[in-house]
C-alpha cells in the first residue's frame, strides 16, 4: 500500500548505526497520502506521495 501510483516512491531500508558502529535495520518511509485524483476525467482515490502532489503532477478532483 505505501507506494506512489505516479512515480513509484516506495518504503527504503538501511541501518542505523551507533557511535560505536553497532548497525540495527531500520526503514524510511514515504510521505503517502490517500487523495482523489482525476484519472481520464473520472474521479478516482490514488496513493500519492506528498512531493508529487506539491510539484502538481496529479490533478486533484
Amino acid at each position: 500500500m505505501a507506494k506512489c501510483a505516479v512515480c513509484g516512491k516506495a518504503a527504503h531500508y538501511g541501518n542505523n548505526v551507533s557511535h560505536s558502529n553497532r548497525k540495527s535495520s531500520r526503514m524510511w518511509k514515504s510521505n503517502i497520502r490517500r487523495v482523489s485524483c482525476k484519472v481520464n476525467g473520472t474521479p478516482r482515490k490514488l496513493y500519492v506521495c506528498a512531493s508529487c502532489l506539491k510539484s502538481g503532477k496529479v490533478e486533484r478532483a
